[in-house]
């Protein structure tokens, strides 16, 4: 099938790059979680949405799976291509365009990278206030893919909030342009939903129209060390109340900064350790309204410790202790990771559980918890300990997982707050789907990829009852 797959592109699309050589379909096969052994039949690099078209086109004529690839971040196994797929690359379809200042847009090609279009903005005093660790390395398809959640979200909200019109190609190579630039357009169902989060499964998004927003004037950065999960939520309810816009607030345990101090050579960020870190980012905190707050928090005793930024490279620093985790984890040791939402009110009896949990089923097993508390995400890893070998771990892993997902149902959460379901978490979806709705996502899955060739096996089971 390959070779005549090869003829008829090079028929169709003669300017197509293609290529079948081993090292670059492991690299393109696989995604940040390299659970799956990658095994692409071949790796497409369109540079045009009509280049786009045609491989989707005469992928579906004949029956050929294609696998949409951008950053290749995930944590999902959403962009794996395990099973002889086509992997349809964006690398070279990494366009920004103008900055539309007057209404405060870009358009852009999915293959661009997220921190490419931060810096782009930042020139015209804009940003896409979409921001993650993985920004760098991360592209625009992907976010929007994924509807990429990260560490802004209780300021400006998901991807979705920031993408006012998309380019998407169907399965069968239709062409569909989505609300273009427009803030408004009221005339029925938004079709760009359909695509934002459905992890290309329903169509490929080519290029996007960005909302853009304004480059904050001013930022404050804080570390915080305080007791216990209960007094981050504390910290949390004065934050809220606080002289600011709060633009991050995110929070991690002891064991995680001690993997990322292990792994990066740093100095404790406090003289006394303490249970759990914040690390709050506020916009518009006047200096003289702060003080007093800050202090009323030493006052009576809702933090241990807490340090302010004075310039730019300080709050890098602090901000490299929470974003350099998931790299340090992996580089002291082995975690089975998981990216789970809870609301709010809830998370500290989740928290409980879980402990709990782990403490009558997994003893010896390091649970480490760090995340978005703002918008009630958690990552939780499960390390490996360092006397078990490596399969027999992730068969407990794996079975943790089932424990852990039914106290998100329990607690009426997600088993996927950022990450996406890709290939990892596809058969535990009805932990936080109702059959109703699964039978739904079936349903737009057949009536839009009838021959399911778009990410077959990702997400939703079309097969299944």
């Amino acid at each position: 099938m390959t070779d005549q797959l090869l003829a008829t592109l090079r028929e169709r699309a003669p300017e197509l790059a293609l290529t079948r050589d081993p090292e670059e379909l492991a690299q393109f096969g696989r995604d940040w979680t390299k659970v799956h052994t990658p095994a692409p039949s071949l790796v497409a690099f369109p540079r045009t949405r009509e280049e786009v078209q045609a491989l989707l086109a005469t992928c579906n004529e004949l029956g050929v799976a294609v696998v949409p690839s951008g950053g290749r971040t995930g944590l999902a196994a959403g962009a794996v291509a395990a099973k002889g797929e086509v992997v349809l690359s964006f690398d070279k379809m990494r366009h920004i365009g103008e900055v539309d200042l007057l209404g405060g847009t870009v358009r852009v090609e999915a293959g661009a990278i997220t921190a490419a279009v931060h810096e782009h903005c930042e020139k015209q005093g804009l940003t896409w206030p979409v921001d993650f660790a993985s920004k760098g390395s991360s592209s625009i398809g992907g976010n929007i893919a994924t509807n990429a959640g990260g560490v802004k979200v209780i300021r400006y909200g998901l991807t979705r909030q920031w993408v006012l019109g998309l380019e998407v190609v169907l399965a069968d190579g239709t062409f569909l342009e989505l609300n273009g630039a427009l803030e408004k357009n009221n005339t029925g169902v938004d079709l760009r939903q359909l695509f934002i989060g459905s992890e290309g499964i329903l169509g490929v998004v080519t290029a996007a129209t960005l909302k853009l927003a304004p480059v904050p004037k001013k930022l404050d950065v804080f570390l915080f060390g305080v007791s216990d999960l209960a007094a981050v939520l504390t910290l949390f309810r004065e934050a809220r109340k606080g002289p600011f816009t709060i633009a991050a607030f995110e929070f991690f345990t002891q064991g995680c900064l001690d993997r990322v101090r292990k792994h990066r050579s740093l100095r404790p960020p406090f003289d006394d350790a303490t249970s759990h870190y914040v690390l709050l980012e506020v916009e518009h905190g006047d200096a003289d309204a702060l003080e007093i707050w800050l202090t009323s928090l030493f006052e009576r005793e809702l933090v241990h410790a807490g340090t302010m930024a004075q310039h730019d490279r300080e709050a890098r620093d602090l901000w490299q202790l929470r974003e350099g985790i998931s790299e340090s984890l992996s580089a002291t040791g082995l975690p089975h990771k998981n990216d789970i939402a809870l609301p709010i009110a809830r998370l500290e009896a989740f928290c409980g559980e879980l402990d709990a949990l782990f403490a009558a089923n997994y003893p010896g097993f390091e649970v480490l918890l760090f995340g978005h508390i703002g918008d009630g995400n958690l990552h939780v890893n499960v390390m490996k300990p360092d006397a078990m070998e490596k399969l027999e771990f992730l068969t407990h892993a794996k079975k943790s997982d089932v424990h852990m997902f039914e106290l998100v149902k329990k607690h009426k959460g997600s088993i996927s707050a950022e990450h996406g379901v890709g290939l990892l978490k596809r058969d535990f979806l009805h932990y936080s789907r109702a059959p109703e709705e699964l039978a739904i996502l079936r349903a737009l899955k057949v009536s839009l990829d009838p021959k399911n060739t778009l990410n077959p096996g990702k997400v939703i089971d079309v097969a299944a009852p």
